[in-house]
């Protein structure tokens, strides 16, 4: 088994499923069914993934066919849409995929490249402070959005 230096490049798949949640009309007009909702908030995302480059990151295909679904979610009571993308991104390092994997949206990851990697103590414990440093960015984010 070949050592996988974890400052080389990986290819994966990481699947985003975005949330829509409907809103509710004033009197007969203006409502938003939920399936909507979700479809333009992926819609966005995908647009800000196209046009907005990232450090570290190449993106070499972004899949929005998967249909968008619906479930019910019981604490508030309300129909909760997802729209499902499928983007295949390639990075120059492990670390760098952290920014997908640290989201509220993130669903699943699939390696592509390389078939195996093994990593050394020191690089498994850059890895995790970085993880904690990426977990600490984004409570600090939502505590922020919540917030205000």
């Amino acid at each position: 088994m070949a050592e996988f230096n974890p400052d080389t490049e990986i290819s994966v798949k990481v699947r985003l499923d975005f949330k829509g949640q409907g809103r509710p009309g004033r009197f007969l007009f203006g409502g938003k069914p939920v399936d909507r909702a979700a479809e333009e908030v992926r819609e966005q995302q995908v647009a800000l993934l196209r046009n907005v480059p990232i450090q570290g990151i190449h993106i070499d295909d972004i899949d929005t066919s998967i249909e968008v679904y619906t479930v019910w979610d019981d604490e508030n009571e309300v129909n909760v849409a997802y729209a499902p993308v499928i983007i295949t991104v390639t990075a120059d390092n492990i670390e760098d995929l952290l920014r997908f994997i640290v989201r509220e949206s993130f669903c699943k990851i699939e390696v592509i490249e390389p078939a195996s990697i093994v990593m050394s103590r020191y690089d498994l414990e850059r890895f995790l402070f970085k993880v904690s440093k990426e977990m600490k960015n984004y409570v600090a984010r939502l505590e922020r959005k919540h917030n205000l």
